[in-house]
């Protein structure tokens, strides 16, 4: 390190402090004066009013009415299901109509597939996923032509700040704020380019 850099670096370390040793560190030590929340009350209201804004359908369900709910979405004869979907959402569903961890392959050939999500943003109408359980791969949630995601009323964070302290930014994450559109072309709206046409949300809410 040449000694200008190294009398930089030193006058820096004065004013801001010791320099973080580690990467965890380092973000822990971010000031975030900022507002982490805007809204308070209404936050299923407003997730499922922004939803609906990005053309997205959006549902009320109960837990005890979720695999009826889930049942009903699944239009078509193959729905792909990642690798930890809880059984009792598809309780209601024919098992012929179901393809378990399918194979990359063959997502082409699905008429959608279901899964649940990381957490959903109220402000933004965004989902997000972080390829855990009940996810799959990314690819899952971007080949098949409609995609069915359950979303508990616990999981909707009210803005983007609280909804990025749930997550790890070590993770692949995707970010879905309704069906796939682009208007690239002549400022025509198209959708369907880069992922699924059709987005079809279950907010499972109590009672």
């Amino acid at each position: 390190m040449s000694g200008a850099r190294e009398d930089i670096l030193g006058r820096v370390e004065r004013i801001l402090g010791t320099r973080p040793t580690s990467a965890a560190e380092a973000y822990a030590a971010i000031e975030r004066p900022y507002r982490r929340r805007h809204h308070d009350d209404g936050i299923l209201e407003l997730f499922a009013e922004r939803v609906a804004d990005y053309r997205a359908t959006v549902r009320r369900v109960t837990e005890a009415g979720l695999p009826d709910a889930v049942a009903d979405a699944l239009t078509g004869s193959r729905h792909g299901v990642p690798p930890g979907l809880p059984a009792a959402w598809l309780a209601a569903t024919p098992p012929s109509r179901l393809v378990h961890d399918p194979a990359v392959a063959d997502l082409d050939g699905l008429d959608g597939v279901v899964t649940g999500c990381a957490v959903a943003i109220a402000e933004t109408g965004t989902i997000v996923l972080d390829h855990g359980p009940a996810q799959g791969v990314r690819a899952l949630g971007l080949v098949p032509d409609r995609h069915l995601v359950v979303v508990a009323a616990g999981q909707v964070a009210a803005d983007v700040p609280e909804a990025l302290e749930r997550l790890d930014p070590a993770r692949p994450l995707t970010f879905v704020s309704g069906p796939s559109a682009t208007s690239d072309i002549e400022l025509n709206r198209v959708e369907g380019v880069h992922g699924p046409r059709v987005l079809h949300v279950l907010l499972v809410v109590d009672g």
